[in-house]
């Protein structure tokens, strides 16, 4: 059985409609409300043009109002300190203050590092890492997104950056350590997306792990197989994307 699908879609909007909404709230002249108005515009706008193309499938979660590693990070509650102290879920404007340095809300705090994605011209947010560092969920926007996309086709794929890849993008602060000795305590955070997922019906999720295409240290190509063997019956079908 042949599936046609993708594994993703550009964010921007035809009419550059991400870029004119951002800048509009950054400069105070919306609120919060009509930022993720358009945000929610332009997501099922490209979720109808893609099911009328006739993909049996949509990607959800590729869409960013910033960039992709940094809603993973804000995702995995992986915030530095100098942001705030969060308990539940990481608002907006903290993410804007991971990736700018400012936000319409919250104290100025200086911003992430910013680097090429895998040498292209698209820039990332850096995670930064943290000996002993924990996780857990801190955002239930990709799970909103599938409910979202329902509304349009039945078969929605959730997009996740895979662990491996997140951490070997992030950077180490503070005391040195092997960036590989925070994967027990990711792993459980992944486990309890998929699990959701699972429980909301999903059949298929994406995992990009582009770090595949590089060339490894030997420690980091076993990582892969104690990841995806941990990972693996917690919920959908997996499909690894590099």
């Amino acid at each position: 059985m042949t599936i046609a699908h993708n594994l993703g879609f550009p964010r921007i909007g035809k009419g550059r409609e991400l870029k004119w909404a951002l800048e509009s709230y950054w400069r105070g002249e919306s609120g919060e409300d009509a930022l993720l108005d358009a945000a929610r515009t332009l997501k099922q706008r490209h979720w109808r043009l893609q099911a009328n193309a006739g993909l049996d499938q949509l990607p959800v979660g590729d869409f960013s109002l910033y960039d992709h590693v940094l809603d993973h990070s804000v995702m995995l509650g992986a915030v530095p300190a100098r942001f705030g102290d969060f308990g539940g879920e990481i608002d907006l404007d903290t993410r804007f203050r991971m990736a700018r340095g400012r936000a319409p809300r919250g104290k100025d705090a200086d911003a992430c590092e910013m680097t090429k994605w895998f040498d292209t011209n698209y820039h990332y947010i850096v995670p930064e890492l943290v000996r002993n560092q924990q996780f857990r969920l801190s955002s239930h926007e990709l799970f909103d997104d599938v409910e979202l996309a329902r509304q349009i086709h039945a078969s929605p794929r959730p997009v996740l950056l895979g662990p491996l890849t997140w951490l070997w993008l992030g950077k180490v602060k503070g005391q040195a350590f092997d960036r590989l000795d925070l994967v027990d305590e990711l792993l459980p955070v992944y486990a309890d997306i998929l699990e959701r997922l699972d429980r909301q019906g999903v059949e298929w999720v994406q995992i990009d792990e582009p770090i595949l295409v590089t060339d490894l240290p030997v420690s980091w190509r076993y990582a892969f197989e104690t990841v995806y063997r941990h990972l693996a019956g917690r919920g959908p079908k997996v499909l690894l994307a590099t």
